[in-house]
């Protein structure tokens, strides 16, 4: 693998909330485009970061970011469906240009991995309809759908739930 799994550096905060808001823009995964609300919070990534572990998958030649993640654990305001017992992930992306490295991939193994050392049980996250690369990625790591769990952040806006028990 051509990739490193690290913690982000604050220097890169600014580039890897561009790197995410452009991956959720890029994907038409944002209702109201470049004008919609949840554009701030995807390029906060110091504010995840002060809440989360913020992951990035590196290149291992020149060290560049090419996608992040935040993985989540109890007591994080960043908790959206997990439960006790439960680890989760948000906001994962990864850089168009960089896509097919096995970023994302190599991200989410990071994750589970993290929440395993944790103590966990269980993985959860929730991932938007139109993210289908993403669902394909995480039925192949185990991940299953769990229905009970969908949910609405606001009205109108429906999110999958996916769980990936150890």
């Amino acid at each position: 693998m051509d990739l490193v799994i690290r913690t982000a550096r604050p220097e890169e905060y600014p580039a890897l909330g561009a790197l995410t808001a452009d991956a959720y823009l890029g994907d038409d995964l944002l209702d109201f485009g470049a004008t919609d609300p949840y554009l701030g919070t995807l390029r906060d990534a110091a504010g995840r970061a002060a809440h989360t572990e913020l992951l990035v998958a590196a290149d291992a030649v020149d060290d560049r970011p090419l996608g992040c993640v935040a993985h989540v654990l109890a007591g994080s305001p960043y908790v959206e469906i997990s439960r006790p017992g439960e680890g989760e992930f948000r906001m994962l992306a990864v850089a168009r240009e960089a896509r097919g490295r096995g970023a994302g991939e190599a991200l989410v193994r990071a994750c589970l991995a993290r929440s395993r050392e944790a103590g966990h049980t269980r993985v959860a996250l929730s991932t938007h309809p139109r993210m289908v690369s993403a669902h394909r990625l995480y039925r192949r790591l185990g991940f299953v759908r769990a229905p009970e769990r969908d949910w609405e952040p606001v009205p109108g806006e429906r999110l999958l739930a996916f769980l990936h028990e150890f």
